[in-house]
C-alpha cells in the first residue's frame, strides 16, 4: 500500500490511502465546494479519478473544473471518468452489491495495473440510493463493505450525502460506516464508527 498522504483538496486536509470518507453537505452548491477541488488536485496529482453522480454530464463537469484547472486539456483522456449512477450503482434499474463491487474491481485494478495511476480517488453521490429501486434497501450493507474493498488498493474514496435530502435516521447509520467524516472543510475521526464486521452483525440482529 502507498505509504504517501493524499491531499483531499480541501482546507489543506490530507488523508490515508484505504481511506473511506463521508461528505456532508447541503445543496448543489455545497456539494461542488467539496467535490470539484477533490477531483481537481486529484488531476493535478496523477491520480486515476472516477467520479459516479446522481445525473453525470461530462461535459458540464470538465467545463467546472476547468474554471478551477486551467490545464484540464492536458489531461490524459483516461484519467477522468463521470459516470451516471444509472450505468453504475442502479445498473439495469437496480443495486446488486455483488456486481457492483466486481465493477469496482476491475475499475481500480485496471488503473493500479493496466493504465499504470499510483493511486485512484474516488466520489460518488449518493442521492441515487433515496430512489424506489429494488436494492437500495442495502446502501448500508454497501457502505460497511466499501471499508474492506477500500484498503485493497491505493486508493481513497468519498462518499457524498446532501444534508437537505437524507434523513437524520439514515445519516446516522451513515456516521456508523465511515471511519472519517468530512464537514465544514475538515475531516475528523469519526467517534460513531463501528466495525464492518461488527456493525453488519447488529444490522442482522435488527432485521
Amino acid at each position: 500500500m502507498l505509504k504517501r498522504l493524499i491531499e483531499v483538496g480541501v482546507g489543506g486536509i490530507t488523508i490515508k490511502p484505504g481511506d473511506h470518507v463521508c461528505a456532508f453537505y447541503r445543496g448543489a452548491t455545497g456539494r461542488d465546494e467539496i467535490f470539484l477541488p477533490y477531483i481537481a488536485r486529484g488531476l493535478q496529482e496523477g491520480d486515476k479519478c472516477i467520479c459516479i453522480l446522481e445525473i453525470a454530464d461530462r461535459v458540464e463537469v470538465v467545463a467546472r473544473l476547468e474554471a478551477i484547472l486551467p490545464a484540464l486539456d492536458r489531461v490524459a483522456d483516461d484519467q477522468l471518468e463521470v459516470l451516471d449512477c444509472t450505468e453504475t450503482y442502479l445498473r439495469e434499474g437496480r443495486f446488486s452489491q455483488d456486481e457492483w463491487f466486481e465493477f469496482l474491481d476491475r475499475s481500480v485494478s485496471a488503473a493500479i495495473h493496466d493504465e499504470g495511476y499510483g493511486v485512484t480517488r474516488g466520489a460518488g453521490e449518493m442521492g441515487w440510493a433515496l430512489r424506489a429501486r429494488p436494492g437500495v434497501e442495502d446502501l448500508l450493507v454497501y457502505e460497511a463493505k466499501v471499508n474492506s474493498f477500500a484498503t485493497r488498493y491505493p486508493q481513497i474514496w468519498m462518499c457524498f450525502y446532501d444534508l437537505e435530502r437524507f434523513s437524520g435516521e439514515i445519516i446516522v447509520d451513515v456516521l456508523k460506516t465511515h471511519p472519517k467524516v468530512l464537514i465544514n472543510n475538515m475531516v475528523v475521526e469519526n467517534p460513531y464508527y463501528v466495525e464492518p464486521a461488527k456493525f453488519l452483525a447488529r444490522l442482522k440482529t435488527v432485521v
